[in-house]
């Protein structure tokens, strides 16, 4: 079964960063806050699906495109 990522989620859903796919993407994530451990929401989608809105932490909110989420591994 493949593993579930951010990308997989639906408007509203929450789910906790467990780790990343690629280690290049995840240097920028973490310098973004998308910390292992941290919560996140999905709160919009734009309206061709890409780029979408998630929250962090509860703290902030951050933009990115599909192919950056789809890198950010949930547990």
């Amino acid at each position: 079964m493949a593993e579930r990522t951010v990308s997989h989620l639906k408007k509203g859903e929450k789910g906790i960063i467990k780790s990343f796919s690629d280690k290049v993407m995840s240097l920028k994530l973490l310098e973004m806050g998308c910390l292992p451990g941290s919560e996140v929401r999905l709160d919009f989608i734009a309206p061709f699906g890409d780029p979408i809105c998630i929250n962090v932490g509860g703290n902030y909110s951050l933009s990115l495109r599909l192919n950056e989420a789809s890198v950010i591994i949930l547990e």
